[in-house]
C-alpha cells in the first residue's frame, strides 16, 4: 500500500520534523485521531469495523477516551525545561518516549506488510513493538526487522503449543512476554456480527494453526484455553526466562497477586472495550492499581490513548508508559510504514511538548498533583 506523498523523518521528534511531517498535503493527519476517518475511507467496511469496534453497546470504548477529558492539568511554572528528556526505562530498556505499540491482531488487513511495516517503523525510532498470538507475521520475521519486541500470548488448550510459542519468542530474541488474561473467550462484538467478518483470502494467522475465525473461544484450529487462572500465570513465569507482563488488569488486588506470582509488570487495560462492556475505563482504574503496586514493578496502561496529553495523564496517575493500539492500525491503513512513522512522530512530539508546557523535565517528574478532576 503506497504511503502519502512526501517522506517521514526517522529521527527524533523535533518540532521542525513534526511541522514538516504535516506538510505533504492538505489532508495529511496532524493528530492521531485524524487517521481513523482516513483509514476507514480506504478499508472495506467489515475490516474497518473489526478494527474500530468493541463489545456490545461500546460504552467502554467511548468511556476510555472520555475519561481522559474528566481531568485537567495544573502546570508548574518557573521550571527550566530546556533539554528535557522524555525517555523512560522499562524492563531494562531505555525507550525514547513513554509509549510502545500494543499487541493487536491482523495487521495485514490494513497493509500487505502488516506487522512488519509497524515493526520497521519502531526499529527506526527505537520504539518497542508487540506481536499478538493472532498476528499475521511470524515471531521470527518480526524479530528480523531489528525492532525491540515483546510477544503477546493467548494461552492455548494444548499446553505444549503454548510452550512452543514461548520457546520461539525466546529464541528469536523477543524481550518480554505479554500474558493477556482478560480474554479466555471473546466479547460479543456486534459490528463484526453485522458485517459477517471473516478472514479474507491471503490473510492468516502466522503463529497458530490456520482456520476461519469464529466468534466463540477459538481462533482457527488452535483453541484458546477457556479459562485463565493464577496457576496459568505461575506456569508461564516458570516456563520462560523472559519477564512476563500481565495484561488486562483493572483491579488493585489482581495487580498485587500478579506480581506475587512472578509477573515483572502489569498492564492496566480493558482490552480497548472489546471484552466486558461497561468495564471501568483503564485510566480510571489506574490510580488504585498504582497505589497497590506501590513502586514494586512498572505499570503500563492501554485503551484510549489519542494524545500526548493522554500519555502525560497516565504518567501522572502512576504509569511508567503506555501502549498505543488502534491509531497504529489506522495509520498503517492510511500510509503503510510511512504512515505509522508519522503517527509515532506526532505522538512523540506531543508528549515532549506536553512535558515542557506542564513544567516537567522528565516523565518521572509527573505526579498526581499535576491533575485535578472535573465533572459535568
Amino acid at each position: 500500500m503506497s504511503g502519502p506523498g512526501g517522506s517521514v523523518a526517522t529521527g527524533g521528534a523535533s518540532r521542525e520534523g513534526w511541522e514538516q511531517a504535516a506538510k505533504p498535503s492538505g489532508s495529511a493527519p496532524i493528530r492521531l485521531a485524524d487517521f481513523e476517518a482516513l483509514a476507514l475511507a480506504k478499508l472495506p467496511p467489515g475490516w474497518g469495523a473489526y478494527y474500530s469496534g468493541a463489545a456490545n453497546d461500546e460504552v467502554t470504548l467511548a468511556d476510555n477516551i472520555a475519561a481522559f477529558g474528566r481531568r485537567r492539568f495544573l502546570p508548574r511554572i518557573g521550571v527550566n525545561v530546556e533539554g528535557r528528556d522524555p525517555s523512560v526505562e522499562v524492563l531494562g530498556r531505555r525507550w525514547p518516549s513513554p509509549f510502545m505499540v500494543a499487541p493487536m491482531a491482523l495487521h495485514r488487513l490494513a497493509d500487505p506488510d502488516g506487522e512488519l511495516a509497524v515493526a520497521r517503523a519502531c526499529a527506526a525510532r527505537g520504539l518497542v513493538f508487540s506481536l499478538s498470538t493472532v498476528g499475521t507475521a511470524s515471531i521470527e520475521d518480526v524479530a528480523a526487522t531489528g525492532a525491540a519486541s515483546w510477544f503477546q500470548l493467548y494461552l492455548l488448550k494444548d499446553q505444549g503449543r503454548s510452550r512452543e510459542l514461548l520457546a520461539r519468542a525466546e529464541a528469536a530474541g523477543h524481550e518480554a512476554i505479554i500474558l493477556t488474561m482478560d480474554a479466555p473467550i471473546l466479547g460479543r462484538r456486534e459490528r463484526d456480527i453485522r458485517t459477517g467478518f471473516s478472514l479474507p483470502p491471503g490473510v492468516s494467522y502466522a503463529n497458530i494453526r490456520r482456520g476461519a475465525i469464529k466468534r466463540d473461544d477459538t481462533y482457527g484450529d488452535d483453541e484458546f484455553k477457556p479459562e485463565n487462572t493464577w496457576g496459568d500465570l505461575a506456569w508461564v513465569t516458570q516456563t520462560t526466562r523472559l519477564p512476563v507482563v500481565v495484561k488486562g488488569v483493572l483491579r488493585a488486588d489482581d495487580a498485587v497477586r500478579a506480581l506475587d506470582l512472578g509477573a515483572a509488570a502489569v498492564d492496566v487495560s480493558n482490552h480497548g472495550g472489546r471484552q466486558l462492556d461497561q468495564s471501568i475505563a483503564s485510566i480510571d482504574a489506574l490510580p488504585a492499581v498504582a497505589d497497590a503496586v506501590a513502586g514494586r514493578a512498572p505499570i503500563l496502561l492501554d485503551s484510549g490513548i489519542r494524545r500526548g496529553t493522554d500519555v502525560l495523564t497516565a504518567l501522572a496517575l502512576g504509569a511508567r508508559a503506555v501502549m498505543v493500539g488502534r491509531p497504529v492500525l489506522w495509520s498503517l491503513a492510511w500510509g503503510g510504514e510511512a504512515g505509522v512513522g508519522l503517527a509515532f512522530d506526532l505522538l512523540a512530539a506531543e508528549v515532549n511538548l506536553a512535558l515542557g508546557i506542564a513544567g516537567l523535565r522528565t516523565p518521572a517528574e509527573a505526579s498526581r498533583d499535576l491533575l485535578v478532576s472535573v465533572t459535568g
